[in-house]
């Protein structure tokens, strides 16, 4: 009985919410490709959520088909004269079809408008993301305590930078802090880097930098690993709470500097790992979104719906990386392409292509062994 109790909570309490999270991103992600690829009258062949074999689908009046496949890892959209789900050119195809059929294939259009296409993935994650805020913050607003500091500990970085017990933080790095929450996020995406504080103190405006220390925290529901600290605690007099509200104007707002904190420190973090200052070890594949989807769904629909958000700026940096296969490699070959005044190579690209696919599968086994060794880990 214990089995299936178990199986029954692994289906609906992760795997469900898993896949819900991840379907709206790659969905919106899809989404933006095929309506800039419409608007340049690009011929879409098919619009799939997932890979692998299909388990349903439907086929729309322009001839594409509208799929759901059954890995739940992802999904593409294909154009007329594509040989993959990677945009790689079928010549042979091409050089098939008729001069009206040519005229709707991807490779045929200008540079700017196959670029276009392809970043329109990418920018509709953030577009999802703006959108997922900026509608929690007009119903919801924003709530929290006040960055009111109570008490600075003794020899930390707090105290090293010149915080003092008392002090308003107003801004972090040129970020606006309205809550405790904003800081701390802030301080924990960056260990061991300089950032400078504004603080107001007895009503005047003090510039001070902190560079958070390394250590083990809780960062996330329970889990404990590396991330900044400076050593300081704010108030919990409920005088300092603050239920911020928004008109629709400021949410939209508040929801662009909320997708620009998250870019922002996620491109510090990647950047700290490539100079050494930050360990590797908060990256995370389809195990750990998964596990964490479960984790926040056990707090209803508004939190999970909130990772769809983080989770979908995050798949639009990802997919932004300069590597053949990823929307990013695209741009930087449609790059060379405008500045050489002709494409690449055949050739070249198809290197390009293997070495990209070689990338992201060696980065997939390596987030995946961080998965398993940290369940492991948990569970030992």
């Amino acid at each position: 009985m214990d089995i299936f109790n178990d199986a029954y909570s692994l289906v609906v309490g992760t795997i469900v919410p898993f896949i819900f999270v991840l379907t709206i991103v790659v969905f919106f992600h899809e989404l933006g490709h095929f309506a800039v690829a419409r608007w340049c009258n690009i011929k879409v062949e098919a619009f799939s959520v997932g890979l692998g074999r299909e388990l349903f689908g439907r086929t729309d009046k322009q001839g594409t088909r509208w799929k759901v496949c059954l890995v739940p890892l992802g999904g593409y959209v294909k154009f007329a004269g594509d040989s993959n789900a990677a945009s790689m050119p079928n010549h042979e195809r091409i050089a098939q079809m008729s001069d009206e059929e040519r005229k709707t294939a991807f490779i045929a259009k200008p540079v700017w408008q196959r670029a276009a296409v392809v970043a329109a993935g990418p920018i509709a994650n953030f577009i999802l993301a703006i959108v997922i805020f900026a509608s929690m913050f007009v119903f919801l607003g924003k709530q929290g305590l006040m960055p009111v500091v109570e008490e600075v500990l003794p020899g930390r970085a707090a105290e090293r930078g010149g915080i003092q017990a008392g002090d308003v933080v107003l801004e972090i790095d040129g970020h606006r802090i309205q809550t405790f929450g904003e800081l701390r996020q802030i301080v924990l995406m960056n260990p061991n880097t300089p950032l400078v504080f504004e603080v107001d103190r007895d009503g005047k405006p003090v510039s001070l930098t902190v560079t958070p220390d390394a250590r083990e925290k809780e960062v996330f529901l329970g889990e404990r690993q590396i991330a900044g600290d400076i050593g300081l605690r704010g108030s919990n007099d409920p005088k300092n709470l603050v239920n911020i509200k928004f008109g629709p104007g400021e949410a939209v707002a508040e929801g662009v500097r909320e997708t620009y904190r998250i870019i922002d420190g996620t491109v510090s973090y990647l950047w700290g790992i490539i100079t050494q200052r930050q360990s590797a070890d908060q990256l995370g594949g389809p195990i750990r979104v998964a596990q964490i989807s479960g984790q926040v769904a056990d707090h209803g629909l508004l939190p999970l719906i909130s990772l769809a958000a983080i989770l979908s700026v995050s798949i639009g940096l990802i997919n932004l990386a300069p590597i053949p296969i990823l929307d990013g490699g695209h741009l930087v070959f449609f790059a060379l392409e405008a500045l050489r005044g002709k494409p690449l190579s055949d050739r070249i690209q198809d290197v390009g292509f293997r070495i990209g696919l070689g990338l992201i599968l060696m980065l997939m086994v390596f987030v995946t062994w961080q998965d398993i060794m940290r369940l492991v880990t948990t569970a030992s």
